[in-house]
C-alpha cells in the first residue's frame, strides 16, 4: 500500500491494514458498511485486492465491478494456496480482470512498479 501511495494514488481502504480494522467496522451498522463500500467502488479508478484468504466481501466487490462497470480489477493471490481459492476467482476470464499470482510480497511490489502509472495518468498500463 505504501508504494501505491508514494506513486501518488489514494488508497480508499487504507484503514483495513490496521490491526483494529475488524473492530472498527463493527462500530457502524452493516448497512453503513455496505453504503460506504459501494461509494468507494464507485469512486475508485482501479480495484486491487489480495484474495488468498476467503472473503465473501471481496468476491461481491469483484463481481459487482466486473458485472456493472468497466473498471479494471487486479487480484493478487499466493501461488501456494491457489488450490484453496474459489475456482470462481482463479477461473476469472473477464477482460478487465488481471489475476496475479505471487510467491513473495516483492513480486507484488514489482507488479505495481511495472504496471501502475503515476496518478497523473490512467492508473494501469494496458496489458
Amino acid at each position: 500500500m505504501e508504494l501505491v501511495v508514494q506513486m501518488g494514488h489514494e488508497v480508499l481502504t487504507h484503514h483495513l491494514v490496521k490491526e483494529n480494522a475488524w473492530e472498527a467496522d463493527r462500530v457502524i451498522t452493516p448497512k453503513e458498511v455496505y453504503l460506504r463500500d459501494m461509494k468507494w467502488l464507485d469512486q475508485c479508478d482501479l480495484f486491487m485486492a489480495e484474495v488468498s484468504g476467503s472473503s465473501f466481501g471481496l468476491g461481491f466487490e469483484t463481481g459487482y465491478l466486473l458485472g456493472a462497470t468497466t473498471k479494471k480489477v487486479v487480484l493478487f493471490y499466493r501461488q501456494d494456496v491457489e488450490t484453496k481459492i474459489s475456482l470462481l476467482i482463479t477461473g476469472i476470464a473477464h477482460p478487465n480482470c488481471s489475476l496475479t499470482p505471487y510467491s513473495d510480497f516483492e513480486e507484488i511490489e514489482t507488479w505495481v512498479r511495472n504496471n501502475l502509472l503515476p496518478s497523473e495518468s490512467f492508473p494501469i498500463k494496458d496489458q
